[in-house]
């Protein structure tokens, strides 16, 4: 496998970093100095990719990345995103004024004077997809951000949005529990020559044996509202994860090692972007790149854990509507 992969025009390490956990949606967060540890330690094991948003934590996860690794700015690419949240509000918004608004308060969390890849986080679809891009276009020009993002929106969106500007970099959720991308994005991604960017690789932790018990959950986390993670769903989840880790085990790596892995060589422009409040954990995923599965392993894999065989859909209807992708 290739040692990195283009985002962009960006050469990065095929798995990055997603922040959010740090701040936001798993539950309390970890403490500051674990945080720092997770950080300084991925910059430090080759991690050069590092995603967060405005969203995360209302700010705070920006703020974290800005203190924590500002003083090595220019060790990494650094991807943020808007449209979901300004300031202390939870809002979705589209609008150009509110986008280069949030993008003026993401550069001073992130102490930076310009970010390497800035993402629509949801396209509110009450603006035009074409003057939201519009407005990151503007952001381009002006030198405040390099190139542009989207995240969970569907192919026909993404050549409405790619017409208007080129995107770099789309993101969506790709594990082999949800592989909604395979019905027409990532066609799309690599007809346009855009990176696809899949986030919660190892779903939500569920496929790196991270939840082996719902009701043990955190207060705030939201995987609680989630419907694969609740009830009789939950229980014919782990009967899967059982056959997903003799895969594993075969195979002679991690759950989180085999989910990564088989994203790297399903296509060799993926770039994966697990989160972490581990240090153990961050290193383990990093080492996912040296893992080479073969074909009979990842035919296994996805004969085993696939559409058809995973038990409940990836969200709630509430958060459902927000998604603009082939589900």
């Amino acid at each position: 496998m290739t040692a990195t992969r283009k985002v962009g025009p960006f050469d990065v390490f095929p798995i990055g970093l997603g922040c959010m956990s740090l701040s936001h949606a798993y539950g309390p967060p970890p403490p500051r100095e674990q945080a720092e540890r997770v950080l300084k330690g991925a910059l430090d094991a080759g991690y050069n990719f590092f995603d967060t948003a405005a969203f995360y934590g209302l700010g705070h996860n920006e703020t974290l990345v800005g203190e924590v690794l500002g003083d090595r700015r220019n060790d990494f690419v650094l991807a943020s995103k808007c449209g979901l949240s300004r300031g202390d509000q939870r809002e979705l918004n589209g609008s150009p004024e509110v986008l280069k608004a949030t993008c003026e308060d993401s550069l001073r969390r992130l102490k930076t004077d310009v970010i390497d890849l800035y993402y629509l986080h949801r396209w509110d679809k009450r603006i035009p997809i074409e003057e939201s891009v519009g407005a990151l276009a503007d952001l381009v020009r002006e030198g405040k951000i390099r190139t542009i993002g989207l995240s969970e929106v569907s192919a026909p969106t993404l050549r409405r949005a790619h017409a208007t500007h080129p995107i770099a970099a789309l993101q969506t959720e790709y594990s082999p529990w949800t592989r909604n991308p395979e019905i027409a994005v990532l066609e799309a991604c690599r007809e346009l020559g855009v990176t696809f960017v899949a986030f919660s690789p190892v779903g939500r932790g569920f496929l790196a044996g991270g939840v082996m018990d719902a009701s043990a959950l955190a207060e705030g986390d939201f995987r609680v509202g989630m419907p694969r993670f609740q009830g009789e769903a939950f229980a014919a989840n782990l009967n899967l994860l059982s056959q997903f880790k003799a895969i594993a085990d075969d195979a002679g790596c991690t759950l989180a090692q085999l989910c990564l892995a088989w994203l790297m060589q399903k296509d060799p422009t993926i770039v994966s972007i697990p989160g972490t409040t581990s240090p153990d954990h961050m290193l383990e995923n990093a080492l996912a790149a040296r893992v080479t599965l073969s074909a009979a392993v990842m035919a296994r894999i996805e004969t085993t854990v696939n559409g058809s065989t995973v038990t409940g859909p990836r969200y709630a209807p509430a958060m459902q509507a927000s998604v603009d992708t082939e589900d």
